[in-house]
């Protein structure tokens, strides 16, 4: 491959998924693959660029630092490919454009968005899941649900809910009579599953913050597995790997399900809440009101609020 050729699209479509979900599993359930299709094109992929893009770990991926560049590419390259294609096509189909986080997107609006398409079956909605902050008008989006202290958000934008920070494990590893969680100090028989916000932009989701406020800040715990990415966070929690800290919001529905359990009491509101914020070019599209109409629905019916499992 010459320096200045392209990569074959498939293989950036196999690694652009693959970043997202941090999964060649969940990347191949999204392109109708088998995971070994997505791990071939991603390791031809790392063969053309001469460089590494994931770090392989056990039961998770994370990307390195050319991975991380690269995916930052493919989400713009993308998006503007969707954008320019929807526009070539004449626009036809009414369509709602919209910029989260892995984690709101897959633990929050991903399960419900079966009742808005029930509701609105006219309306598509395209969903980019990323943790970065999008340039809403730059990134030709709609809208954005970003995640802001009250008195940040913009007038415009729709208050979805705030949130209360807890930690929660799997009801399985929580029935092991020799891991107790009773009490904070019983976090010391657990391994902790710490969510590596390099930015900075969720401090209240750090462990030491936590264990100060909760009165054991010297504790040490068993162990513990860390994440640069909040989803595969909690799916580990999910899976039965850990102790993790949660936002309620986020993790309603698995409380709800049973598939994790919060047995503290400690529990602590963190001064951000999650919004709807709306770009500009929303107020021209049709397709936008409906899907505010609907999210403000959702939060006023409770949807995504539950009584705490333990």
């Amino acid at each position: 491959m010459r320096k200045n050729d392209l990569p074959p699209l498939d293989a950036l479509r196999a690694f652009d998924a693959a970043a997202r979900h941090l999964s060649f599993t969940r990347a191949a359930e999204e392109l109708f693959v088998t995971q070994s299709a997505v791990s071939k094109q991603v390791i031809a992929l790392e063969s053309a660029l001469a460089t590494r893009l994931f770090e392989r770990k056990t039961r998770a991926l994370a990307l390195t630092v050319a991975g991380e560049r690269l995916r930052r590419a493919t989400v713009s390259a993308f998006a503007e490919l969707r954008a320019a294609a929807t526009e070539l096509r004449g626009g036809d189909e009414p369509t709602v454009t919209l910029a989260t986080t892995q984690a709101f997107a897959s633990f929050w609006l991903i399960p419900r968005l079966a009742e808005f398409r029930r509701e609105h079956p006219g309306i598509d909605i395209r969903i980019s899941a990323d943790t970065r902050l999008v340039d809403l008008e730059r990134g030709r989006f709609d809208a954005a649900v970003r995640y802001l202290q009250d008195r940040n958000a913009p007038t415009s934008a729709l208050r979805l809910f705030g949130d209360t920070v807890l930690p929660v494990l799997s009801p399985g590893l929580l029935k092991r009579s020799a891991k107790p969680l009773r009490k904070p100090a019983d976090l010391t028989h657990h391994v902790l599953l710490v969510y590596e916000d390099e930015a900075q932009r969720r401090p209240w989701l750090s462990w030491p913050v936590w264990l100060e406020m909760a009165g054991v800040a010297d504790l040490r715990p068993a162990g513990s597995i860390a994440f640069n990415q909040y989803e595969p966070t909690l799916r580990a929690a999910v899976d039965g790997q850990g102790v993790a800290l949660a936002t309620q919001a986020l993790v309603a529905d698995l409380l709800k399900q049973g598939k994790l359990v919060a047995p503290l009491p400690q529990r602590f509101t963190n001064p951000r809440a999650y919004y709807l914020v709306l770009a500009e070019r929303a107020a021209t599209n049709p397709a936008m009101e409906p899907f505010r109409l609907w999210l403000a629905s959702r939060v006023k019916s409770g949807v995504g609020r539950t009584k705490l499992s333990t």
